[in-house]
């Protein structure tokens, strides 16, 4: 149905106004960005839906038969040829690793002291549009819009083996592009709109919350609190992330470490990097691995099954093997 096509991509909120609108899946194919407008989605849930359809149209489309509708919407990733799968929310919600991004904009309330509201909201909104394009590239997902800041998931509802990579060159990308934003508000010369992001990559449970009429998906956990104090330690247009985010990100950057950081409210320090730019890696598999690969530790039975059956495959004996666990562990 309608409504389970929209609570997987996170839009449940609207199943009510598209109802009210007598909106079917098939008027749904047919309707633009301003008609979205119009009907009151903001940009952010207008891209998603408009890049949801897209890929549908781009398959077997979506069928206006209720009961030919699933939960599902398959497209593929930008940065690589495998398929990725929008699933339907679990209700008591799902364990899962994600790389959590915390983008703020520096120096907004020196911006509010000098703008009238309507320009400074105009200000707001440019930075908004122009970090979503960022973001929509990479397939991230902005989970909330916080005033100027923007919470931002890599791994969630789409996930992808190259998450946190995806999550840093997102991060790189936004930087760039709010450095290089003009507005008429600001005036030449005058400020130069700049943020500070901050990435964790952990263990987060992802279900919904709140009350009455407003429901979010959400991700909660240690994760998201972690990337907002690393979002804090950096400079203006500096991505600062954290160790673990470093491991899994690999060698396609240049990382310039910032030390082991206390971070309020959490007992352990953590180790921080700054990424100072990219690096050109001489293949995809030496970015992943650093130029080392990590030892495995009880696993003699696995490798010598996978020996095995390489040595039958080399000898002409077709063999597949599966590979199986939680999205975004780097399998």
């Amino acid at each position: 149905m309608l409504r389970e096509w929209l609570e997987a991509l996170g839009l449940g909120k609207y199943v009510t106004l598209f109802k009210e609108n007598e909106v079917d899946f098939e008027t749904l194919q047919a309707l633009t960005e301003k008609d979205l407008a119009d009907l009151g989605l903001a940009f952010g849930p207008r891209r998603k839906l408009l890049n949801a359809l897209g890929e549908l149209k781009s398959g077997p489309g979506l069928s206006s038969a209720p009961e030919e509708a699933t939960g599902q919407a398959r497209v593929t990733a930008s940065l690589d040829a495998e398929p990725n799968v929008i699933a339907a929310p679990n209700p008591d919600g799902e364990r899962r690793q994600l790389t959590v991004m915390f983008c703020d904009l520096v120096g907004s309330t020196a911006l509010s002291e000098r703008l009238d509201p309507e320009d400074l909201r105009a200000v707001i909104r440019a930075y908004q549009d122009s970090a979503a394009e960022v973001i929509t590239q990479f397939e991230g997902h902005i989970a909330q819009y916080l005033g100027d800041g923007l919470l931002v998931y890599f791994g969630h509802p789409l996930a992808h083996e190259d998450d946190a990579a995806r999550a840093v060159r997102a991060g790189l990308g936004i930087v760039a592009a709010i450095s290089a934003l003009k507005s008429p508000e600001i005036g030449e010369g005058q400020m130069r709109l700049a943020v500070r992001i901050g990435i964790h990559t952990g263990l987060v449970v992802v279900g919904e919350v709140g009350g009455g009429e407003r429901h979010e998906q959400l991700a909660l956990g240690e994760t998201p609190n972690l990337a907002a104090r690393l979002q804090a330690l950096a400079v203006p247009d500096t991505v600062v992330i954290s160790e673990h985010t470093r491991r899994l990100a690999g060698g396609s950057f240049e990382y310039a470490d910032v030390g082991e950081q206390s971070l309020k409210g959490v007992a352990e320090p953590l180790r921080a990097w700054r990424i100072a730019g990219m690096k050109t890696a001489a293949s995809r598999f030496d970015a992943a691995t650093l130029g080392a690969l990590t030892p495995l530790v009880g696993r003699e039975h696995e490798v010598a099954m996978l020996l095995e059956r390489w040595q039958l495959a080399q000898e002409g004996e077709g063999q597949v093997v599966l590979l199986s666990g939680e999205p975004g562990i780097g399998k």
